[in-house]
């Protein structure tokens, strides 16, 4: 069962996408109307931004509102250290025919691990260009990845790497295919 309420991190998770975006404290209170003391007590977990404020949030730091829900609470011991197969946080704007999960107890560190699924037929023909360095590994299904313009299918056990070059992928098989993705820095 996933929880109705914004994870334990949410000021750090903040603080992070914030931070990754190239964003000040000023930028996103101003974005939002709201005081740079509010933001800094939002994100030091003073506060607790009601709804409508968690979907301003979600929209100046262009993610998903879910990126903040979703995630069942962690074990005793094992908060920050550990994320249960059910306890995975969605994220990333739910394109057409992908999920994916925070595989990383949270947003905080330098990088992010995420777990994609995509679904059988799902294409992003439009590409993608963000100022990260991923790697990638496939565990299972096929997909065609496009990177800079050339484009290269991929088989489980295979990975690779898109360095700030434009990319965009297609799942042209009948069965889904699961990768593993390395984000830095972290974008959602």
């Amino acid at each position: 069962m996933t929880s109705l309420s914004p994870p334990d991190s949410l000021g750090r998770d903040l603080r992070a996408l914030r931070k990754s975006r190239g964003l000040t404290l000023a930028e996103v209170a101003d974005a939002m109307d709201r005081s740079i003391g509010w933001m800094s007590q939002v994100e030091r977990d003073l506060s607790a931004p009601n709804m409508d404020e968690i979907k301003a949030l979600a929209r100046v730091l262009d993610v998903s509102v879910s990126t903040f829900f979703g995630q069942a609470p962690a074990l005793a011991g094992e908060e920050g250290i550990i994320v249960r197969a059910n306890a995975r946080r969605p994220v990333g704007k739910r394109a057409d025919g992908l999920v994916e999960e925070l595989l990383s107890p949270d947003l905080t560190d330098d990088f992010e691990v995420v777990h994609s699924t995509f679904a059988p037929g799902a294409s992003r023909p439009d590409d993608v260009l963000r100022p990260t360095q991923e790697v990638g590994f496939i565990v299972s299904g096929q997909l065609e990845l496009t990177i800079a313009g050339k484009t290269h299918t991929l088989f489980p056990g295979d990975s690779f790497r898109v360095r700030g070059e434009p990319f965009n992928w297609a799942n042209i098989t009948g069965t889904p295919c699961v990768a593993i993705w390395v984000i830095a820095p972290p974008v959602y």
